[in-house]
C-alpha cells in the first residue's frame, strides 16, 4: 500500500505546480494587455523663440490638440510651459500624431511626434514681433523693486528677577522613618520652596538655583519648575542639615512683534521679469518709474499691470513665482 500513497502525493504535487503556473501565466498576460492598451501621452514643454537661452520665457495657456481629431481630449500648457495630452486608446507607441499648438499671441506651430520616451521643447514666435520692439515712442520703465513685510518677533531683555529663601531645618535629627527625611532615610529634612512671577506678556529665561549659605552638600533640589522657563517658575529643596539659603533667579523677556519692510530686485532678460516672494509675504507691491514717474502697483492674487501682464505660480510651501512681460508699447531702461 506505501507505493500507492507516494503515487497520490506525486499527483497532487504535480496539480499544485500546474494551477500555480496557470495563475501566474494570466497575471502576466494580464500586465501585458494593461500596457499594451492603456492610454499613451506626449509631453513637453513650450517656450518663446530665442537665440538667447535666458530670453526663451515658458508659455502659458497654450492649447494642444491633437490634427484630424476633433474629439480627442485637449491640453493646456502651465506656468512652467510644461504640457501633457493624452492620446485616444488604441493609437500606438510608434504611431505619429500631429499636435497642433495655438495661443493668440503666438504663430501656430504643428508638431509630428510619437509617443515615445521623448521630451518635446516646442518654440513659438509672437504673432506681431515689431508691436513688441522698443521704439522712439515706447514708454520706458526703470528703478522696478518690489517691496513687502514681514512679521517678526523678537525678545527683548527687560530685567532680572530674583528671590532668596531659606530652608529651616536642624541637622543630626534621626528621622525614624518620618518623612522628609535624607536620601538614606538617616536624618530628619525640612523641605522649602520659592516661586517667581514674571508679570503679564513676559517670560523668564536662563533661570538657576544656587546655594549660598549653611551646609550646601546636604540639599538638593526636590522640584525643578525653574529650567523650562515661562512666565511662573519655582523650586523646592530639600535640606537635611541646617538652615540653608538659596538664591532663584532668572532674566525676565519680552516677546514684541514688528515688521520688517523687505525690498527685492527682479531679474530682466529682455522683454521679461522674474521673481519671487516668501510665503510669509505681507503686502506686496511692485514699484517702478513708468516713464520717469514713480508708481506703486499691488500685487494681488492676480496683479493687474497697466505697462506688463504678469503670471503667477504658487508653491506647495505657499511661496509664489511671478513672471511679468512688457506690453506693446514699453521698453525696459
Amino acid at each position: 500500500m506505501e507505493p500507492i500513497r507516494s503515487n497520490g502525493r506525486a499527483r497532487l504535487r504535480t496539480a499544485a505546480v500546474v494551477a500555480l503556473s496557470l495563475a501566474l501565466g494570466s497575471a502576466l498576460v494580464g500586465v501585458a494587455w494593461h500596457y499594451l492598451t492603456r492610454p499613451l501621452s506626449i509631453k513637453g514643454a513650450i517656450v518663446q523663440q530665442d537665440a538667447d537661452p535666458r530670453k526663451q520665457s515658458p508659455i502659458e495657456d497654450v492649447e494642444i490638440g491633437i490634427a484630424g481629431d476633433p474629439a480627442a481630449p485637449k491640453a493646456k500648457s502651465d506656468f512652467s510651459g510644461y504640457f501633457r495630452i493624452a492620446l485616444r486608446r488604441g493609437i500606438k507607441r510608434e504611431q505619429p500624431v500631429t499636435l497642433q499648438f495655438r495661443h493668440p499671441d503666438y504663430e501656430p506651430v504643428d508638431l509630428v511626434a510619437t509617443a515615445e520616451q521623448k521630451l518635446y521643447v516646442v518654440h513659438m514666435v509672437r504673432s506681431h514681433p515689431d508691436a513688441v520692439q522698443p521704439n522712439a515712442n515706447s514708454v520706458p520703465v526703470s528703478n522696478v523693486f518690489v517691496r513687502y513685510s514681514t512679521e517678526t518677533t523678537s525678545s527683548v531683555n527687560v530685567g532680572t528677577g530674583v528671590k532668596t529663601f531659606q530652608v529651616e531645618n536642624l541637622g543630626n535629627v534621626p528621622c525614624h522613618q518620618r518623612p522628609p527625611c535624607s536620601p538614606d532615610d538617616k536624618w530628619k529634612a525640612a523641605t522649602g520652596s520659592a516661586t517667581l512671577d514674571a508679570g503679564p506678556g513676559n517670560v523668564f529665561q536662563n533661570a538657576r538655583v544656587s546655594c549660598i549659605a549653611g551646609p550646601c552638600p546636604f540639599t538638593r533640589i526636590e522640584s525643578d519648575d525653574f529650567s523650562r522657563g515661562g512666565r511662573t517658575i519655582g523650586v523646592s529643596i530639600r535640606n537635611w542639615s541646617d538652615t540653608t539659603t538659596f538664591l532663584l533667579q532668572a532674566e525676565v523677556f519680552q516677546q514684541r512683534i514688528s515688521d520688517i519692510v523687505q525690498e527685492s530686485y527682479p531679474v530682466v532678460f529682455g522683454r521679461a521679469l522674474n521673481f519671487s516672494l516668501p510665503a510669509v509675504a505681507e503686502g506686496p507691491s511692485l514699484e517702478a518709474e513708468i516713464g520717469g514717474v514713480p508708481m506703486v502697483f499691488p500685487l494681488g492674487p492676480a496683479p493687474i499691470l497697466s505697462w506688463a501682464t504678469c503670471d503667477v505660480k504658487e508653491a506647495k510651501d505657499k511661496s509664489k513665482s511671478y513672471r511679468c512681460e512688457l506690453k506693446a508699447g514699453y521698453k525696459f531702461q
